[in-house]
């Protein structure tokens, strides 16, 4: 999931075989009060795969939120969605072997979580995405390199 507005990432999950069930629950997560990603959206956009079934999109329209899907084969239609799945891909998942479903969530969760706090890009308006704004560096030349997922993802910041 992203927010168009911030372009903050949130991954909802992830099955091999993601049937009506695991759907179900995927949509319970997102629309909780407290914490659910939804909480504080009024639409979804949403390509036309199978598992947004007319159940799933029921479910999310009693919580308040309108989902509104792509039009059939215009994956530029949802560009933002389909720019972080080849970022995921391309910076993260085609360097690992990953062995089992744990090793691919750990794998997810910890580039969401680079993705929204550490990564070189900026969001809307040039802004970082969650980062909070770091002291200017005062004239040392040291470079701390901090690491993910075993080195595959690095950041690189001056002390303060």
């Amino acid at each position: 999931m992203i927010d168009l507005k911030t372009r903050i990432v949130e991954i909802a999950g992830s099955t091999p075989n993601p049937d009506e069930a695991w759907m179900a629950q995927v949509a319970r997560q997102l629309t909780d009060h407290v914490d659910g990603f939804l909480s504080r959206h009024r639409f979804l956009l949403c390509d036309r795969d199978s598992i947004f079934s007319a159940h799933w999109r029921a479910m999310l329209k009693r919580e308040g939120v309108r989902v509104v899907q792509t039009p059939h084969r215009a994956p530029n239609a949802n560009a933002y969605a389909e720019r972080f799945v080849r970022s995921i891909t391309h910076e993260c998942l085609r360097r690992m072997m990953l062995f089992g479903e744990r090793g691919l969530q750990r794998a997810l969760r910890e580039y969401a979580e680079y993705y929204n706090k550490e990564g070189p890009h900026q969001g809307v308006g040039n802004r970082p995405l969650l980062r909070m704004r770091e002291p200017r560096p005062t004239g040392g030349t040291e470079v701390l390199a901090m690491e993910r997922l075993g080195g595959v993802l690095r950041t690189y910041r001056r002390p303060a």
